[in-house]
């Protein structure tokens, strides 16, 4: 029989009409066997919608039953951190390590210590970890962990005797070839050289490669600091070259001041740009002159103060109470670096009334699926964070490949390999994105080009 155009039509919208039933059937199981865990939903179901045009092409995916396997983790502990503070009180909070895919290398994923942190957000920051690492090129899984303690008002001895509690019961989970932490929103150096030295004690040897992030003194890598936000402003310097465009001369805005947001600031102001505002959880500050850098690193890297304290140094400067205000500010860019979920659909349509031209997401999905859509609708050039958000990852994995030669490379051609590592994660989620049907749209590129990979693997290695 001779398939005329009108055959190739009827048979195409078939097989997509197939592939839509999967992904609704695969979504819905998720959202009935992990009720009440909005976060988790929301990834699961941002990444599942891109996914449609693949399994159209492809349907020895949906065959082999891929999907149903990669939104449920290999493997989920939660356990119990007990802890003495500074008075003598015994404490008690949750620890959890989801570790969700390893079909391209061993788990990897940060920690974080904060009071939001529950199984949704764990189980949505790990599900993302698999694509954002499978874009990095590198070798490695996806996982996250982390703790419902605050390290907000904790003396030193107290955050170390919760990480060593923590690392007690982790330890039996993790290691150089199974599953290597890193740091994450309330972890940083300080909490990974006790976790490490826990670590250490229990295992009686030396095995720089179970934990990233480390300091420099006993196996960390130069630029890890800088690669979350770093990496963050050489994806969006790829996008902006792309439409003719450049960060030099342009308002950026960056919420939040921890490590993402600082060196995004550095960076973009490497680059040419005007960044007039930051946050943290209490409130923003504004100065039309340009942030001064060197005073929000002595804030929040040395003092451990609150951004509210900017003012008192640049009186010219404003500061306003609440965090969400920040969307506000005019800008031509805007680089969500805080947390999930900042960004709601209000704020887009505010950042897109006052002309944003780029999104960079540098913060784990911290544009719900309302605002992403209106980015799209409005032709706004549009980073997502799987991949704007994969330097500080990609670094970890380098500082791995460091440790496993027992050798150290400089800032420089570290600096270099993130830079060429973004770079090619722009270019592959473009390319994923042409290819199949969805020009310029890096949301849907990047978690095709992510999936790609992954999906390759499992079905490699077969129903595992």
């Amino acid at each position: 029989m001779v398939m005329t155009y009108k055959n190739i039509e009827q048979n195409e919208n078939k097989n997509l009409t197939r592939a839509r039933m999967y992904v609704n059937h695969v979504f819905e199981t998720v959202k009935r066997r992990n009720p009440n865990e909005s976060e988790f939903h929301q990834a699961v179901k941002e990444i599942l919608d891109s996914l449609v045009p693949v399994f159209e092409k492809h349907p020895q995916y949906m065959e082999n039953g891929i999907l149903e396997r990669i939104v449920e983790p290999e493997r989920m502990i939660i356990f119990r951190v007990p802890w003495v503070d500074d008075q003598g009180k015994v404490r008690v909070n949750r620890g959890f390590r989801v570790q969700f895919n390893s079909a391209i290398g061993p788990y990897k994923g940060g920690l974080r210590f904060h009071p939001s942190v529950n199984a949704s957000i764990i189980k949505f920051l790990g599900f993302e970890q698999i694509f954002k690492n499978s874009l990095t090129g590198q070798p490695i899984g996806g996982a996250k962990g982390g703790s419902d303690f605050d390290p907000k008002g904790k003396s030193d001895q107290e955050i170390m005797r919760f990480a060593q509690s923590f690392m007690t019961e982790l330890y039996k989970y993790i290691g150089p070839d199974t599953d290597v932490p890193a740091g994450d929103i309330g972890v940083g150096t300080r909490e990974i050289g006790y976790l490490f030295g826990q670590y250490k004690r229990i295992r009686g040897g030396f095995e720089a490669g179970v934990l990233t992030g480390k300091g420099l003194e006993y196996g960390g890598s130069l630029t890890r600091k800088e690669a979350t936000g770093y990496g963050t402003v050489y994806f969006v310097e790829e996008m902006l070259k792309s439409k003719g465009l450049s960060f030099e001369g342009s308002t950026v805005v960056v919420s939040g001041s921890g490590n993402v947001a600082i060196y995004a600031i550095e960076k973009a102001q490497q680059l040419g740009a005007k960044v007039v505002a930051c946050s943290d959880s209490d409130g923003y500050i504004y100065d039309p002159n340009g942030i001064d850098l060197e005073t929000v690193k002595k804030l929040k890297e040395v003092e451990r103060k609150r951004i509210s304290e900017y003012v008192k140094e640049h009186p010219h400067a404003e500061y306003h109470e609440g965090c969400s205000g920040i969307w506000n500010v005019p800008c031509d860019i805007a680089l969500p670096c805080a947390t999930q979920n900042e960004i709601n659909e209000e704020a887009a349509l505010i950042l897109v009334k006052n002309g944003v031209k780029a999104i960079g997401e540098g913060a784990n999905m911290p544009s719900t699926l309302e605002a992403i859509d209106v980015f799209l609708n409005n032709k706004i050039l549009f980073a997502p964070a799987k991949a704007a958000n994969a330097g500080g990852v990609a670094v970890s994995a380098l500082e791995m490949a460091q440790n496993s030669m027992r050798y150290a490379w400089s800032f420089e051609e570290v600096d270099a390999k993130l830079k060429e590592i973004m770079t090619n994660i722009y270019k592959n989620s473009v390319k994923a994105a042409e290819e199949y049907g969805h020009p310029d749209n890096l949301v849907v590129g990047a978690n095709i080009a992510g999936f790609l990979k992954v999906a390759n693997a499992m079905m490699a290695e077969g129903i595992i």
